[in-house]
């Protein structure tokens, strides 16, 4: 009978430091958001998806009864004050005006730079140029055109990796190095996705002090797809993100540093408390300043969808749904013979109201580059893109939405909120935002196009200023100047919809062309549109719907411009019913070939708004397809008083004060 005793006393002993050993684990995680990763077997684990809260839950749901009632009374304790995590900057100079992405280089030439959100922080493109070169994408190529003398353009070098399934991405231009981030495609399948787990990331860093000779001096690869880039006083910051993959049946923890396998294990490699994820991000940086200094990389087991980076932070950014809750198990299983017997389980119910989260991790960038995280929160409802995300006087901004309408969020230095507005526009979608200043600017729709005009002046109390309901909507803002902003999107007609007795059963809206509108926004609480034009019709579309880069803008030259689709056959869309992501996914997948793609150009001011002054196409030399006719046009630029249409085939030059033509260059091999 002793005998017996001891062991039931063994048995409880083991069973207390089983349970003190879980909250232990449990009040050590609470103190810190950030965990690192402790060995290859957890990497192993979270790999297969076996989280943390179900192995605990498990563990309890097998106990006895009368232990499992002190168990999960320990545990609620434990995590009772565990908050679920809650998520462009254009500054205002001092005399008030919009800084504009002018540059002059040593020559004193003046040339445009890339449409950036943040002031100081450069954004990669598939253009770049310095003003007397332009560096560009060509298939699997990288041209560098000498554009020193209009009249005669050369090619002076190209830069490929030699490797069909190695393709350029992007571009940095810093100083006199180039830097070129490639996909390296891994699978059979020829695309681009970050969920396609076989892709990485290759950064090349090229000397270009001699154009005509590039030389590579830097070179580093990433275990994941290429997710996006800066450039802040020559620290490059590159972020890759996919799921975790195997090798050898091991988790993959090496990155490759000047063809070199570099492997410091799972000690670089963090997770999120709370977060249960297979999904990975890296975050490297490289000092082009020192290019001794060996990269810097880091990563965390979470997952992205948009990203927001100011001068001292980056913030990545992603979207939960909470659409299930637990429900725990039934008092009377628990008192019954399965609780005796250990075998309790609870289960996964649907929510009543389903909702969206918006997920904030912030990083704190140091003095000499280093990426080291801060803070992770959430916050109810979604964020359309970058603009709707915004750091200005140590505050975060954040312009979200969700069924109970838009609103404006602002969160302190410490991630705490200390201002939100009220749900504007109930049962209408965010399609657009942007922050300037002391102002934000909002756009939803669902029939008509509401631009609200938001003051921030008190970041305690954000409050609504005023709003204008016109056709369409817009997809981008762009400030014009301090009282005027621009807006890029689609014209819209609505439908009324009746029955046979002639009553209203619902109204839809078509869309009937692009459209762009110049707003006065200088009465605050009655903002109005100045002048507006429609391109197109049902079958135009632009690069510059979902790619602000696409946008070239001088409010000194007067000059607008932007690359403009227009398809072969007729289509429709209708905007009732559909979020900003899917009206994006019917633009982007509509599988009908283009019979050309122009770039607009407009002449732009107060007085007399937009004025088209003409269009510039890139003929193809050969094409075995009679309505594939023009090349696809990248991007443009200007340098001096000339504009620059660069394609995949042709750099064109063109007067900007007429259009005619300059001269022009074939960049793609035969």
């Amino acid at each position: 009978m002793r005998k017996v005793i001891k062991l039931i006393v063994l048995m409880v002993m083991v069973i207390i430091i089983i349970i003190g050993s879980i909250i232990m684990n449990l009040n050590k995680e609470e103190q810190d958001q950030i965990i690192p990763i402790s060995s290859q077997k957890e990497l192993e684990k979270i790999y297969s998806q076996e989280t943390e809260e179900e192995s605990i839950m498990s563990l309890l749901l097998k106990m006895p009864f009368s232990l499992l009632a002190s168990a999960s009374e320990a545990y609620n304790s434990s995590i009772s004050d565990v908050k679920f995590p809650n998520i462009s900057s254009t500054e205002f100079n001092e005399d008030n005006s919009i800084p504009i992405n002018i540059v002059k280089s040593k020559e004193t030439k003046e040339y445009s730079t890339t449409n950036i959100q943040v002031e100081n922080v450069d954004e990669a493109d598939i253009t770049k140029t310095d003003g007397n070169y332009i560096y560009s994408l060509s298939e699997n190529n990288v041209v560098i055109t000498d554009v020193k003398k209009t009249e005669e353009m050369k090619i002076v070098a190209r830069i490929s990796e030699n490797d069909s399934n190695t393709m350029p991405e992007d571009l940095i231009l810093y100083q006199d190095k180039l830097v070129i981030i490639y996909e390296k495609i891994k699978s059979s399948l020829y695309y681009n996705s970050r969920y396609n787990n076989k892709n990485t990331t290759y950064i090349a860093v090229y000397n270009i002090s001699n154009p005509e000779k590039p030389k590579q001096i830097k070179n580093y690869e990433i275990e994941q797809p290429y997710y996006t880039s800066r450039c802040i006083e020559g620290k490059l910051y590159v972020i890759a993100s996919g799921r975790l993959k195997k090798e050898d049946e091991k988790i993959i923890t090496y990155y490759q540093e000047d063809k070199k396998q570099v492997d410091p294990g799972f000690s670089n490699i963090s997770r999120i408390r709370d977060l249960n994820t297979d999904c990975q991000t890296i975050l490297s940086m490289l000092n082009l300043n020192n290019m001794d200094e060996k990269v810097k990389i880091s990563s965390y087991l979470m997952d992205i969808e948009n990203a927001y980076v100011s001068e001292n932070n980056i913030y990545l950014l992603n979207e939960k749904y909470e659409g299930r809750t637990f429900q725990e198990p039934k008092i009377t299983d628990i008192f019954g013979w399965k609780g005796l017997m250990g075998v309790v389980e609870g289960a996964y119910i649907e929510d009543e109201i389903a909702e969206y989260y918006t997920e904030i991790y912030k990083f704190n960038l140091l003095e000499d580059g280093s990426i080291k995280f801060d803070k992770t929160v959430s916050e109810k409802g979604r964020i359309i893109n970058q603009f709707s995300v915004d750091e200005y006087e140590n505050n975060l901004r954040l312009a979200v939405y969700d069924d109970e309408g838009s609103r404006i969020i602002i969160l302190n230095e410490n991630m705490k909120k200390i201002g939100e507005t009220e749900n504007l526009a109930k049962g209408e979608i965010m399609y657009s935002s942007r922050f300037l200043g002391n102002k934000a600017y909002l756009v939803t729709y669902k029939t008509v196009d509401p631009l609200f005009v938001v003051d921030l002046s008190n970041p305690t109390a954000p409050k609504v200023l005023g709003k204008l309901k016109i056709p369409g909507y817009s997809t981008y803002l762009h400030p014009y100047d301090e009282n005027h902003i621009i807006g890029i999107g689609m014209q819209t007609e609505e439908k009324v919809n009746r029955n046979s007795n002639g009553k209203v059963t619902s109204t839809t809206a078509i869309i009937t062309g692009m459209k762009m509108a110049l707003f006065d926004v200088s009465d605050v609480n009655n903002p109005i549109q100045i002048s507006d034009t429609v391109i197109g019709d049902r079958k135009t579309t632009s690069a510059i719907l979902t790619n602000h880069k696409a946008l070239l803008f001088s409010k000194e030259k007067q000059l607008l411009a932007i690359p403009v689709n227009n398809y072969e056959e007729d289509f429709e869309i209708k905007t009732s019913n559909n979020t900003y992501s899917t009206m994006i996914d019917d633009y982007s997948r509509y599988n009908k070939e283009y019979i050309s793609e122009g770039y607009f150009v407009y002449h732009i001011n107060l007085t007399d708004g937009f004025q088209l002054k003409g269009t510039i196409t890139h003929d193809k030399t050969k094409s075995r397809y009679p309505y594939y006719k023009q090349s696809r046009l990248l991007r443009g630029l200007y340098i001096e008083n000339n504009l620059y249409t660069i394609s995949e085939d042709y750099i064109k030059i063109n007067t900007l004060q007429d259009l005619k033509e300059v001269s022009q260059i074939k960049v793609k091999e035969d």
